[in-house]
């Protein structure tokens, strides 16, 4: 009986632990389809542009003509006009990721300014285009990358990028203007911008004469008709000037870049100023608005060894990298 017993016992315990073993299993089956479904859920909706057969009608600029072009055959074009075809692979492959977001964001919130246009060359509403400097490296970046975008919260970001920080990057409000909430990825971070960049971008020095200085104050809503003194009003959190007051008038400082001359004025991040006669020379550091990643910056990161994901994951924080196709 006590054996009978003994075994009896055995194989309930057997039992139990089967059911157990199964009900686990089960349980991490579930949790596992969970965490499939929020990152489902998280994933943008793609553009109704793109639900056919993932063509876009893009107005080129130069040409003066409408095309109808494959999603990714654009992409490859932005990456010739807006990065070095003979960088790094993984720098080439963040700009993949975020030329390919700033589209499908384009094409989701906004409208092009060009009649039954999706989305244009015109770098004042989009992105540089030169199909011209794509090669077999930005070939390889665009199909290594394919369908991949940046979402944050289930929608793509705003896939802002610039070619040095300077050391530091800025808040959107700060190096934009920008006028809406700050996005939450967006944080001011100190960015490795690789020693290799032109000395001139790294620290330039800028010399305009009082009456340019004048009118694109004018032209940014701010009434001036002298230009004797010119000082930094507020910082951000990076350093840069948002604005300037020129003759104790306050000005954009982002904005008045922009008017002034954005090849000239490179950046906001300020060092100094010097009113000699009827010139105003101008220090500063870095190139661009200074907001998301820096070219550089991903550059010297490519260097290192760090991937694409984590160049994009640096300068965009809590971000998600997916692909859409």
């Amino acid at each position: 009986m006590k054996r009978v017993y003994k075994i009896g016992m055995l194989f309930l315990i057997f039992i139990s632990f089967f059911f157990i073993g199964i009900g686990c299993t089960t349980n991490e089956e579930r949790r596992i389809k969970e965490e499939k479904n929020q990152v489902l859920e998280k994933k943008p909706v793609i553009p109704k542009q793109l639900q056919g057969d993932r063509s876009v009608v893009v107005y080129v600029v130069d040409e003066g003509v409408k095309r109808e072009i494959d999603i990714e055959e654009y992409v490859a074009g932005v990456l010739g006009g807006e990065i070095n075809n003979d960088w790094p692979d993984e720098a080439i492959k963040a700009q993949a990721i975020l030329a390919r977001t700033f589209v499908m964001e384009f094409l989701t919130d906004k409208t092009s300014k060009y009649q039954n246009a999706d989305v244009s060359t015109d770098i004042e509403e989009a992105q540089a285009w030169a199909p011209k400097d794509v090669n077999n490296k930005v070939r390889k970046a665009v199909q290594e990358t394919e369908g991949m975008v940046v979402a944050y919260d289930g929608h793509y970001i705003k896939a802002w990028f610039h070619s040095h920080a300077g050391g530091k990057t800025a808040t959107a409000k700060e190096g934009l203007a920008f006028k809406d909430l700050e996005p939450p990825y967006i944080q001011s971070v100190e960015s490795p911008d690789s020693q290799e960049a032109p000395p001139e971008d790294a620290n330039w020095t800028a010399e305009f004469t009082k009456k340019e200085i004048i009118n694109a104050a004018n032209k940014v809503g701010s009434q001036i008709d002298s230009c004797n003194d010119i000082s930094i009003g507020k910082k951000g959190p990076s350093g840069r000037a948002v604005t300037l007051f020129i003759d104790g008038t306050e000005v954009s400082a982002p904005n008045f870049r922009v008017a002034l001359g954005s090849t000239k004025m490179k950046s906001t991040l300020l060092t100094d100023f010097q009113v000699l006669g009827d010139k105003l020379i101008m220090k500063g550091k870095g190139y661009g608005h200074g907001v998301g990643m820096s070219q550089w910056g991903a550059y010297a990161m490519a260097k290192e060894g760090k991937t694409a994901e984590e160049i994009i994951k640096y300068y965009f924080k809590n971000v998600d990298i997916m692909k859409l196709w």
